[in-house]
């Protein structure tokens, strides 16, 4: 399923959030430019890497350095499907929670959510040296905070049903619980062996859960209609 808007609309232009995209597709065109050996550098030194990482984390939890390639490893990715995709999701849920949470807490959450995301991956795959890259944890903690917050929102979006694609308006909960059940079939397969970041996803909505209850200010909710 392809989520194409939701049926809430925001009432603030989400700046942090079309920044984040805009970003995120400048670094990927930027990332297209580079010669092959330059793009594996590239990815190797700022990609997160679980069994570096833990070494890092042991050797020095509190440097600068050790937690860098946690938050630039969201800002990079692996193809234009992959970059597109993660950005679509955050379009289309993000700009609800931005709106809610307001700016400078969204792109808080935004950050925290990301590395949970990643602190999944790094627990689910703790001697892997493939290095990993995506915004996928952090736009996991944006539809995990969507789902608590929006629970009576609809989804527009493209559904293949057989050989036929079509347009479905969802409930937003079942699209989004669709979503992360498909994540923890992935993840529990991926258990056994495959070199996947699923659990990135699952991290990552789960903290997007509890981060959204506590930088909410609950004097303060806005409820959606």
């Amino acid at each position: 399923m392809i989520p194409l808007r939701d049926t809430i609309r925001a009432r603030r232009f989400p700046v942090v959030t079309v920044s984040i995209i805009v970003a995120n597709i400048l670094i990927f065109i930027f990332q297209a430019t580079l010669t092959l050996p330059e793009l594996q550098y590239l990815v190797n030194t700022f990609g997160l890497v679980p069994a570096l990482q833990i070494q890092m984390f042991q050797q020095a939890p509190f440097s600068l350095q050790t937690w860098i390639p946690m938050v630039t490893s969201m800002f990079l990715h692996g193809n234009w499907f992959h970059v597109l995709g993660n950005m679509l999701y955050l379009w289309v849920f993000g700009d609800n929670v931005e709106d809610v949470l307001g700016r400078g807490k969204f792109l808080l959450f935004y950050l925290l959510a990301g590395l949970a995301g990643g602190l999944a991956h790094v627990i689910s795959s703790p001697g892997s040296l493939v290095p990993t890259i995506g915004a996928s944890g952090a736009v996991a903690g944006v539809l995990g905070a969507y789902f608590v917050t929006f629970p009576h929102a609809r989804v527009l979006a493209l559904v293949p049903l057989l050989f036929i694609i079509t347009f479905m308006e969802l409930p937003a909960v079942l699209f989004l619980f669709l979503w992360i059940g498909l994540q923890l079939l992935n993840g529990l397969i991926g258990l056994a062996g495959a070199q996947v970041a699923w659990w990135a996803h699952i991290g990552g909505f789960a903290a997007g859960m509890v981060l959204i209850k506590i930088l909410l200010n609950r004097t303060n909710v806005f409820r959606p209609t």
